[in-house]
């Protein structure tokens, strides 16, 4: 059986912010859905959704790469 790269992408995007030394960072969800891939939750920074998203773009292939980290500034 042949497995897209994109498949296992949430799964790897995951731990990417788990290992994160960043607190906020390692309470963020990824979701895969079709050919998206959302991060979600909540930081207290514009910098740390930016990191976020950084964080896990390595994996993110051929997916869309959808940030909807909500900020509480």
């Amino acid at each position: 059986m042949v497995v897209s790269a994109d498949c296992d992408a949430s799964g790897r995007a995951s731990q990417l912010l788990a290992a994160s030394p960043v607190a906020e960072l390692r309470r963020l969800r990824v979701l895969q859905q079709a050919n998206r891939l959302e991060i979600s939750g909540r930081v207290e920074s514009f910098y740390h959704k930016q990191l976020a998203q950084e964080t896990v773009r390595p994996v993110v292939g051929g997916l869309q790469l959808v940030n909807v980290i909500a900020v509480d500034a």
